[in-house]
């Protein structure tokens, strides 16, 4: 694994962000999990990607890129 370099931690507390440190397997299903009602707003389904994103990201950042499912 390929060290971590974080962002600035002063400006993340100032966006309001919060450091949140998971395991692999966690990050993996949260990058793929959504959760989203039929019926759910423009908004909640614009947060779930986000959410989506940023496990996806976390993983690529710290040299732990998803696996490709199987297709077959």
């Amino acid at each position: 694994m390929k060290p971590v370099a974080p962002t600035d931690p002063i400006a993340e507390q100032v966006q309001g962000r919060a450091a949140l440190w998971l395991d692999r397997s966690d990050l993996e299903w949260l990058s793929q999990f959504c959760g989203c009602a039929d019926d759910a707003t423009e908004d909640v389904r614009e947060r779930c990607a986000r959410i989506r994103f940023r496990a996806s990201a976390a993983l690529h950042k710290a040299g732990m890129k998803r696996p490709i499912e199987d297709e077959s």
